[in-house]
């Protein structure tokens, strides 16, 4: 107990660190694919996750761990992966209307710390399970494969990267609770790709989604939107990752397993596969599917890439506050990975929402 206190007071430091903009960060790092990674689908408060939901660039002989202190602050441990730098996501696993969102992440000891907290609509904090995936990159990518990411603490850039290795990233605020994020050098003729968003906020509920996405020839270009616990658009901080032909960990010998999809179409009954092909990416070839499963509830079947240990993870697209997660653990076999389901909300109310969806295997 006397260490977990000790853990969780340096912890609590690199937090009051990270918030006050003291540590050091990696903005533009141009060295080679990769650097460090890994995911969760955290289903205890404390100990050691799901081992067949975690993996991470660490030794063989290392797992996640959680600790859930009093104040209901999730802290992820990625083990032996430490760095000032990165981007993280997570997504609520709930069958309610909840969503999580980080606090911060950083470095103690060895080991990289991401700061998790969920809520309920209205903004009660809840303990639900979630998963949770950190990364951070560097280097370049031969085209048309692309990655970047970007954190905003709310005021500035944080840390970014651009798998083109030219112009940084941008990012204009506009009205309140919307960005557009400009990510040059990784254009495409037709909308490509997939993109994930979240909230980042120590002091109070938020969260974040895609408001609008541009394929254009010299950039990618997103707008985020952010509100708080009842709807209203909020200024934050917030991540954002960018990903074509890539997983979502970012690493330099990307998995052979991996998919994405932008379920454009959410009222289609399906199954149906969306177009253009390229926000449908499978890493082995096969088509993604989309299906209703109900109001506000949509079957995503990830053919031939299902392979043990895997994550996914969620976001909402469009411009007003709906919000998205997993309604339950997917199910992995015969190569086949089944989101059942995404479920997205307006409120406590479930709306047919488009959304974005993103799965990996380690291997």
């Amino acid at each position: 107990m006397r260490q977990l206190r000790k853990v969780i007071a340096r912890i609590l430091c690199v937090s009051a660190l990270l918030t006050t903009g003291l540590v050091a960060t990696d903005t533009a790092a141009r060295a080679a694919v990769p650097n460090r990674w890994g995911f969760a689908y955290v289903d205890v408060p404390n100990g050691i996750p799901n081992l067949a939901h975690q993996a991470g660039s660490w030794p063989a002989a290392f797992n996640v761990s959680v600790a859930t202190p009093p104040g209901g602050v999730t802290l992820v441990r990625f083990p032996q992966i430490a760095t000032n730098g990165g981007v993280a996501h997570v997504t609520a696993v709930s069958d309610g209307p909840h969503w999580c969102q980080t606090l911060w992440w950083g470095p103690s000891g060895p080991d990289q710390f991401v700061a998790v907290r969920c809520y309920r609509y209205g903004g009660a904090p809840v303990t639900i399970p979630f998963t949770v995936v950190f990364e951070e990159s560097s280097g370049v990518l031969p085209a048309p494969q692309a990655f970047g990411y970007v954190h905003y603490s709310g005021a500035a850039i944080a840390t970014q990267f651009n798998s083109a290795g030219g112009p940084p990233n941008v990012v204009a605020p506009g009205p309140p609770g919307i960005w557009t994020v400009t990510l040059p050098g990784l254009g495409s003729p037709g909308r490509s790709g997939g993109v994930q968003v979240t909230a980042r906020d120590p002091a109070q509920p938020a969260r974040c989604k895609v408001g609008g996405w541009a394929s254009i020839p010299g950039a990618q270009v997103v707008q985020v939107r952010c509100h708080n616990a009842l709807n209203v658009p909020l200024n934050t901080g917030w991540s954002l990752t960018y990903q074509r032909e890539r997983a979502i960990t970012g690493a330099a010998i990307p998995p052979k397993n991996f998919a994405y999809t932008f379920d454009h179409s959410p009222a289609s009954a399906g199954p149906y596969s969306p177009l253009p092909p390229a926000v449908n990416h499978n890493s082995q070839g096969s088509l993604n599917t989309v299906q209703t499963a109900g109001a506000g509830l949509r079957l995503v079947i990830f053919p031939r890439v299902g392979v043990l240990p895997d994550h996914v993870q969620v976001t909402a697209f469009g411009a007003g506050p709906e919000y998205c997660n997993l309604l339950t653990l997917w199910g992995t076999g015969g190569l086949t990975a089944t989101v059942r389901d995404v479920v997205c909300y307006n409120a406590v109310t479930r709306v047919n929402q488009r959304s974005l969806t993103s799965y990996t295997s380690a291997f």
